[in-house]
């Protein structure tokens, strides 16, 4: 028994062999072969596209990697100059801190002052 495509989808027929199928098929509405070249073309662009991913993401893990790296060395650095203010700090001791309020109240002075003699 064999199938065979007609008008009314596939049928079959008799062989000589009971074991033997034969599936013939023709394609209703073009070649075949023109659609799986046309799926060829479409894998090899699909396989290209996924390789320029590939290419972009290793590009962007590499610029992750070095940014990481720059951020490590910056943080050290950072945590650096801060032991050096720190100890600066503590080798000066609290002067600063009263520079720092008697600049406060100077200026705060001067702000008064500069109000009450530009209201008259």
């Amino acid at each position: 028994m064999a199938l065979i495509r007609t008008d009314r989808g596939l049928s079959t027929r008799s062989v000589a062999s009971s074991d033997e199928i034969q599936l013939r098929i023709d394609p209703v509405h073009g070649d075949l072969d023109d659609e799986i070249t046309g799926l060829r073309k479409q894998i090899k662009q699909l396989k290209g596209v996924a390789q320029e991913i590939e290419s972009e993401a290793k590009y962007q893990n590499d610029f992750i990697s070095q940014l990481q790296m720059t951020l490590i060395k910056a943080q050290a650095g950072v945590k650096n100059n801060i032991r050096g203010l720190n100890k600066s700090v503590i080798q000066q001791g609290s002067s600063h801190i009263l520079h720092v309020v008697l600049f406060a109240l100077l200026c705060f002075a001067v702000v008064i002052l500069w109000s009450k003699f530009s209201h008259r």
